[in-house]
C-alpha cells in the first residue's frame, strides 16, 4: 500500500525548490531538520522505542528533496487513466503475473481458502504495488517520513507513520538497513504503510517476523488480511465494463449514486460482452472516467475494498483489470479517447519511434511515457523553436509524422510479447504505483474463459 506512487516520470520544474524554500529555508535547513528529527523522541520513548533505537535509525538522515518531488507528483492522480492503466497493465506484466500463479499456487490455494480474496487481485498488487517485488522502493523509510514530516509536505500523514516505523525497528521484524520503501514510507513486496503493517501484517511462514520485505508468502498473506478486513466479498468480481445508451450523461451520478445493477440496468446500461448479470440486486456506482467517450464500468463493494488500500480509482481500476487479464479475459472492448491530452498507447510508441528517428531519443520504443520520452520531447521542441514543455501531445505526434519517417511495421509476435524489452526508452523509469493505503470488468471473454460472476 502507499501513498506513493513512484514516479520521476516528470519533473515539476521550478515547484519542487519552491517547497523546499518556503519549508525549510537553505542557511539553516540541516539544522532544523535534525531539530525536527529529534522532536519525534519523547514519543518514540513513550512508545517504548529505546534511545538505541532511535538513534540508529535517524543517525546521518537528511532532508531528502526527491521525496518531496514525488510527493508533488503522483501519477494515478496526474496521469490520464486511459495512460496509467495501460501502463500498469502492460503486456509483460501480464505475462509475468501468469507465471507468478503458477510458481505460487500452493500458497494461494491456502490464502484463498483463509481469506476469501481472489488470487488474481493478490497478484495485480503485488504487480501494481512493485512490479512483484523488483521496484520495492529504495528509500530509507525513517528518512523520507522525517522528509515529509518536517517540511509540511503531507506532513500529517508521515508523523502518524513516524513512530509506528520506528516501532517496527525496535521489534526487529526488519534491519535498519533493510527498511526500504517508497518516498511516502511504503514497505515491501506490497508496499505497506508503518500504520497498515502493524495493525494487518501476517507471519505466513511461521519464523516469528512478519517479513514482507525479502518473504512473498509473508508479503502476499498481509496483503489479503487487510483486503479481508476491508470487506472483501469472496467469489465476487470488483465491476464490469458496461455500455452507456446513446446521449447518456455520465456526469449526472455523483461517486455517492448507488444503485443495483437492476437498476443501472433499467437505465439502458448493459454489459459491453451483452451477457447478463450474475446478481442484479448487487449495488453499483457508475465510473466514467473520461465521460462517455472511453470506457465506462458499474464497479461494486470489492472495488471499494481495492481502494482501501488505494484511494485513487485509476489505481483501483488498474488492479481490477491486471487481475481480469492474469484469469484470462481480454482488455476492455471501448477504447481510452485520443485527443491534445490523450495519446493512445499505439500513439505514444509512434511519438517516440519518431523521436528516435530523428535523434531526439535513445532506445526501443515502448509507449511508456517517463523521463527519457519527456527529455526527447524537450529536444525537439527546442530544435523546432517551440516552447519547452516536454509534454508528448497530439500537435507534437503531428509535427513529427510531417517529417520522420513512418515507423517500420512490428514483426510477428506471440499474443503476450513483451513490448517493454531490455532496451525499451524508459524501462529503467519505476512502475506506476499506488497512492495511500487505505474487478472482473471484463470483457470481450476468450471461449474457454468463464464469464465474470
Amino acid at each position: 500500500m502507499r501513498i506513493d506512487r513512484h514516479s520521476k516520470a516528470l519533473i515539476l520544474g521550478a515547484a519542487p525548490a519552491l517547497v523546499l524554500a518556503l519549508a525549510l529555508p537553505e542557511p539553516v535547513r540541516a539544522d532544523k531538520f535534525q531539530a525536527c528529527v529529534e522532536r519525534f523522541w519523547p514519543a518514540a520513548k513513550r512508545a517504548g522505542v529505546s534511545r538505541a533505537t532511535f538513534e540508529k535509525a535517524t543517525k546521518g538522515i537528511t532532508f531528502d528533496p526527491e521525496v518531496i518531488e514525488a510527493a508533488n507528483y503522483q501519477p494515478e492522480y496526474k496521469k490520464p487513466v486511459g495512460e496509467y492503466v495501460d501502463r500498469a497493465v502492460s503486456p509483460k506484466r501480464i505475462e509475468n503475473g501468469k507465471q507468478k500463479l503458477i510458481e505460487y499456487k500452493p500458497l494461494l490455494d491456502e490464502l484463498e481458502a483463509k481469506y476469501g480474496v481472489d488470487r488474481h487481485i493478490l497478484i495485480a498488487i503485488w504487480g501494481v504495488e512493485s512490479n512483484y517485488g523488483t521496484q520495492p522502493g529504495d528509500k530509507n523509510v525513517i528518512q523520507s517520513l522525517a522528509t515529509l514530516a518536517c517540511s509540511g509536505t503531507k506532513a500529517k500523514f508521515a508523523r502518524s507513520q513516524m513512530i509506528p516505523a520506528l516501532k517496527i525497528l525496535q521489534h526487529g521484524d526488519v534491519s535498519h538497513e533493510a527498511m526500504n520503501g517508497s518516498w511516502a514510507g511504503a514497505m515491501g513486496h506490497t508496499q505497506f504503510i508503518p500504520t497498515t503493517y502493524t495493525a494487518y501484517a501476517v507471519d505466513q511462514d511461521g519464523d516469528g517476523r512478519r517479513d514482507i520485505w525479502g518473504t512473498i508468502p509473508d508479503a502476499l498473506a498481509s496483503t489479503a488480511s487487510y483486503l479481508k478486513v476491508s470487506h472483501w466479498i469472496p467469489g465476487q468480481t470488483w465491476g464490469y465494463e458496461v455500455r452507456l445508451p446513446k446521449g447518456f450523461n455520465p456526469n449526472r451520478y455523483s461517486d455517492k449514486n448507488y444503485k443495483s445493477l437492476a437498476q443501472w440496468q433499467r437505465l439502458g446500461i448493459d454489459r459491453v460482452n451483452g451477457q447478463p448479470f450474475p446478481r442484479p440486486g448487487d449495488k453499483a456506482q457508475l465510473f466514467a472516467p473520461e465521460g462517455a467517450a472511453g470506457p465506462a464500468f458499474l464497479v461494486l463493494n470489492n472495488f471499494r475494498s481495492i481502494l482501501r488500500y488505494n484511494q485513487a480509482k485509476s489505481y483501483a481500476l488498474a488492479v481490477g483489470h491486471l487481475a481480469d487479464r492474469l484469469a484470462g479475459y481480454g482488455p476492455f472492448v471501448q477504447r481510452w479517447p485520443t485527443d491534445e491530452r490523450h495519446l493512445s498507447l499505439e500513439q505514444r510508441t509512434e511519438l517516440q519511434q519518431r523521436l528516435i528517428a530523428l535523434g531526439h531519443l535513445d532506445g526501443e520504443a515502448d509507449g511508456v511515457i517517463g523521463p527519457a520520452t519527456l527529455d526527447g520531447v524537450r529536444s525537439y521542441q527546442r530544435a523546432k523553436g517551440l516552447p519547452v514543455d516536454g509534454y508528448p501531445s497530439l500537435t507534437i505526434l503531428k509535427m513529427l509524422q510531417s517529417e520522420a519517417p513512418p515507423p517500420a511495421p512490428p514483426a510477428a509476435q506471440s499474443p503476450v510479447a513483451d513490448t517493454h524489452p531490455v532496451g525499451a526508452v524508459d524501462q529503467g523509469a519505476p512502475a506506476a504505483n499506488a497512492a495511500t493505503q487505505v474487478a472482473p470488468a471484463t470483457t470481450a471473454v476468450p471461449k474457454a474463459a468463464p464469464a465474470p460472476n
